[in-house]
């Protein structure tokens, strides 16, 4: 029961992740500010380091003892996901959902992150 936030969450990552290089699940036609975004962030290289990050992280969160490490690199983009959702696609997808894993596997590694406080 510990593990299903930590599977949905590195299924969720590495799904977005390996979907950027190999597009099985082909991406909805943009339009305004989100368009406007992708077309800034996508030409740049940007979005392929998050999503070699993602791929990353999703990994690391598989493995017990880097679990703390990979929250540390996932937290800052799931944040981000939420921030793009809220503002310039102007609805919520999985943003909060990606949070909420975030904290509870958080909250159930907080031993490793109690130096931080």
């Amino acid at each position: 029961m510990k593990l299903i936030p930590t599977i949905l969450l590195a299924f969720l990552f590495l799904f977005g992740g390996i979907n950027f290089f190999f597009e099985f699940v082909p991406t909805p036609p943009m339009s305004g500010n989100q368009a406007v975004f992708f077309n800034l962030m996508v030409p740049t290289g940007f979005m392929r380091i998050v999503k070699i990050l993602e791929i990353v992280g999703a990994v690391l969160l598989l493995i017990p003892s880097k679990r703390a490490l990979s929250l540390l690199i996932l937290s800052p983009i799931a944040l981000n996901i939420f921030l793009l959702e809220l503002f310039v696609l102007g609805g919520l997808g999985a943003g909060p959902l990606l949070i909420i894993l975030i904290g509870i596997i958080a909250y159930q590694e907080f031993d490793k992150f109690k130096a931080l406080l």
